[in-house]
C-alpha cells in the first residue's frame, strides 16, 4: 500500500478551532485540541541545535513531531533556515521518543540535545487524549494502528526532512509510550530496525500482538526497563511480566544467560513514584533518564547521573534472576486514565470567554 505523507502546520491549527454549542458557550477542549494551540515552528534546542515542530499525515493520522538536529543536517523540504543537506542519508542517528499519557514529555522534549551522535525526535500521539495506543490504562485499543504509524513516519517521513543514519535509530518510551512500545511496536515493527535499542521508562506490557521475526529481533535489540520502587500498583504487575516475557523470547531465540544479560537490563532502585526517577518529580525524573540515555543504551557504563536514592546510579542489571522486581508500598491506584496522565503543559493554554490562546510555547513568550 502506498503511504501518503502531507506536511501541514495548518492542519493542527484547524483541529484547534473552539467547539461551541447553540448557546455560544465553549465546550471543554480535548487534550489534542489544546495541544494544537501550542505553536509549531522552528526554535533552538538547549545545545544550540535547531528544533523543527510540524505535523505530517501518516496513514490518515496527524502525527505532530519535533526533530532536533544541527541546522545543516536538515533538507530543504523542511523549511529550516540553514538547511543544506542534499541527501536523506546522514551520519546522525535518531532517538525517537514516545511520551506518556497526556503528552507532557513531547512538550518538554527531554531528548532534544544531540547525544552520542544521535539527534532527538519526539512524536505526539494522534488521538484526542494524547494516549499512545489509545484506550486507557493497560488497554491500548489502537496499538496496532499507532505502532504502524510510528514505523512509517520514521521510515518514510523522517528522511524527507533531515539527513539521518537509518542504521542507528533507537527509541524511548515514557509511561503510556512504553506500553505502546513493548506491547505493540517491538513485536510488530522492530524487525524493521536492526541493531536498535529501546529504553522503556515507567511502563511495560507483554507483547499484545504476534511477534514478527522474534528470533532475529531478540538477538540484536538492546532493551532496558526502568521503574521505581513506588510505581503505580498495576504497573508493579505488568512491568515484571514484560521483563519475563522478553527474557523468554531471548531464551527461545537461543541466547545464553550472559548474552541475554548483555542485551536486556532492568532497574527499579529509585524510591520515587511513577516516573520519578530522581526521587522528586515526573518531569525532572524523565529528564534524568534521557540526559544519561547514551550511558544506558549506547555502550556507556550504565550510570545515570542524578538518580534518586537509594540507587547507586548504575541501572544496567541483567534481567536473568532479576525479573521479580521488589516494590515497597507504591501508589495504590489502578492504572487508569487519570492515574497515568501527566499534562502540565496545558497550563500554558489559557481559556478566555470567546477563545483559547497560548501565552508561552516554552521557546518564546508573547
Amino acid at each position: 500500500m502506498q503511504k501518503i505523507f502531507t506536511f501541514s502546520t495548518l492542519l493542527a491549527l484547524t483541529v484547534a478551532l473552539p467547539q461551541r454549542n447553540r448557546k455560544g458557550s465553549q465546550k471543554q477542549q480535548t487534550a489534542q485540541q489544546q495541544a494544537a494551540q501550542v505553536p509549531q515552528g522552528i526554535s533552538q534546542a538547549q545545545d544550540g541545535s535547531t528544533i523543527l515542530d510540524d505535523t505530517v499525515m501518516v496513514n490518515g493520522l496527524p502525527i505532530r513531531f519535533k526533530i532536533s538536529a544541527p541546522a545543516n543536517q536538515f533538507l530543504a523540504a523542511s523549511g529550516v533556515p540553514g538547511a543544506v543537506a542534499t541527501s536523506a542519508n546522514g551520519t546522525l542517528g535518531a532517538n525517537v521518543l514516545l511520551h506518556g499519557d497526556g503528552g507532557q514529555s513531547f512538550f518538554d522534549f527531554p531528548n532534544q540535545n544531540v547525544q552520542a551522535n544521535t539527534m532527538g525526535v519526539a512524536l505526539l500521539a494522534p488521538n484526542q487524549n494524547l494516549f499512545w495506543g489509545g484506550g486507557s490504562g493497560l488497554d491500548r485499543t489502537d496499538g496496532v494502528e499507532h505502532a504502524q504509524a510510528i514505523n512509517d513516519f520514521v521510515q518514510t517521513a523522517l528522511p524527507q526532512l533531515v539527513a539521518v543514519n537509518m542504521s542507528n535509530v533507537v527509541f524511548t518510551g515514557v509511561s503510556g509510550g512504553s506500553l505502546l512500545m513493548s506491547g505493540f511496536f517491538i513485536p510488530a515493527q522492530m524487525q524493521n530496525f536492526p541493531n536498535s535499542a529501546v529504553e522503556l521508562n515507567c511502563g511495560g506490557l507483554t507483547p499484545q500482538v504476534a511477534f514478527q521475526n522474534s528470533a532475529t529481533v531478540m538477538t540484536q535489540t538492546r532493551i532496558h526497563f526502568q521503574s521505581t520502587q513506588s510505581e503505580l500498583q498495576e504497573l508493579q504487575g505488568s512491568i515484571p511480566q514484560a521483563v519475563a516475557a522478553y527474557e523468554q523470547l531471548a531464551t527461545d531465540a537461543g541466547l545464553s544467560t550472559a548474552q541475554i544479560n548483555q542485551l536486556q537490563t532492568v532497574d527499579n532502585s529509585p524510591a520515587g513514584g511513577h516516573c520519578e526517577f530522581d526521587g522528586k518529580d515526573f518531569v525532572s525524573g524523565v529528564q534524568t533518564m534521557l540526559t544519561s540515555f547514551s550511558n544506558v543504551m549506547q555502550g556507556g557504563d550504565g550510570t545515570v547521573q542524578g538518580l534518586g536514592a537509594p540507587s547507586n546510579g548504575v541501572v544496567t542489571t541483567g534481567v536473568v534472576g532479576n525479573e521479580n522486581l521488589k516494590f515497597v508500598g507504591g501508589q495504590k491506584r489502578e492504572v487508569t486514565r487519570e492515574s497515568m496522565v501527566e499534562a502540565r503543559w496545558t497550563q500554558d493554554v489559557v481559556e478566555e470567554p470567546d477563545f483559547n490562546f497560548v501565552i508561552c510555547d516554552r521557546a518564546s513568550c508573547e
